[in-house]
């Protein structure tokens, strides 16, 4: 049994849901507090035993690099300024793991940003972490994938229930078994529409996938929105491969979102140093709306 060593995390969006602000920024390094969400990705990753990680970019993608590899000019300044703290979150970053990049020359989708990993992934289970998705958790949530494909040698999707109004949003699994927070899938479906399911399970962002995907992918299958779509390819392995999904425990935050980057913004905040000063400030912001 080959234990997961690599992971692949999609990065190449446009990240229209924050211009202008992504205009020249990558979305993935806008900053939950001091943070690139792309780091608590990163950092999610290593916590579950990943060494090697590759990053699908895009055009503009650059600092997502030089925000992992070594600033020599920035960390000797902060050495000669004795701000020892800061260097250590600096060296930090750089020291991750071992990070690998692949452009996607065009937008065709997520399953097709997979798709360009595949010389990196040879024929080897892998994990998929996508950006938009923060989870905290006691055990990081992509670990806990990987200990339920251990067990079942097979595909496995973090899932979540979500509201019946924003199934259109997401890939839904339906399946025909359960044992407790483990799913033996039936269908995927990607953003259906309210009357194609009775489930509400969501794909989360959370992958473990069999080699055997690529297989699919190759095949280019057009799918919603005129992309290549991962939840359709993993449909197609489902034919012939078990899939399964685990509900995840930890709690999800959605930073692909305004409104959910503002509030995981304000929830990290509350966990921080400046609690105290952030609580007398939304406090007084309260009172002043009455």
């Amino acid at each position: 049994m080959k234990r997961i060593k690599k992971a692949v995390i999609p990065a190449a969006g446009i990240g229209s849901r924050f211009l202008p602000a992504t205009k020249a920024m990558p979305k993935e390094m806008l900053p939950i507090l001091d943070t690139p969400t792309i780091q608590y990705i990163v950092e999610e990753a290593v916590s579950a035993g990943i060494e090697d990680i590759i990053i699908v970019t895009g055009k503009h993608k650059r600092a997502i690099e030089d925000h992992f590899d070594a600033q020599v000019e920035l960390e000797i300044t902060l050495e000669k300024a004795g701000k020892k703290d800061l260097l250590e979150k600096v060296h930090f970053a750089t020291d991750l793991a071992n990070m690998f990049y692949v452009r996607q020359k065009s937008p065709k989708g997520l399953g097709h940003a997979i798709w360009t990993a595949r010389q990196f992934i040879g024929n080897e289970p892998f994990a998929v972490l996508l950006g938009d998705d923060i989870v905290d958790s006691e055990v990081p949530c992509i670990n806990q994938l990987i200990d339920q494909y251990e067990q079942t040698q097979s595909t496995v999707i973090g899932v979540k229930d979500v509201l019946k109004e924003d199934k259109s949003r997401y890939g839904i699994v339906e399946y025909d078994k359960r044992d407790g927070d483990l799913y033996e899938v039936s269908k995927l479906i990607e953003k259906p529409k309210p009357h194609e399911t009775d489930s509400n399970l969501a794909i989360m962002g959370r992958y473990v996938l069999t080699p055997e995907i690529f297989d699919e992918l190759d095949k280019g299958e057009i799918g919603a929105g005129g992309e290549i779509q991962l939840t359709d390819a993993i449909e197609m392995l489902n034919q012939h491969q078990k899939v399964f999904a685990y509900n995840f425990s930890g709690n999800r935050h959605d930073v692909g979102d305004k409104v959910g980057f503002v509030k995981t913004t304000i929830e990290y905040a509350l966990k921080s140093s400046m609690r105290d000063e952030i609580q007398q400030f939304m406090e007084q912001k309260l009172k002043e709306l009455k």
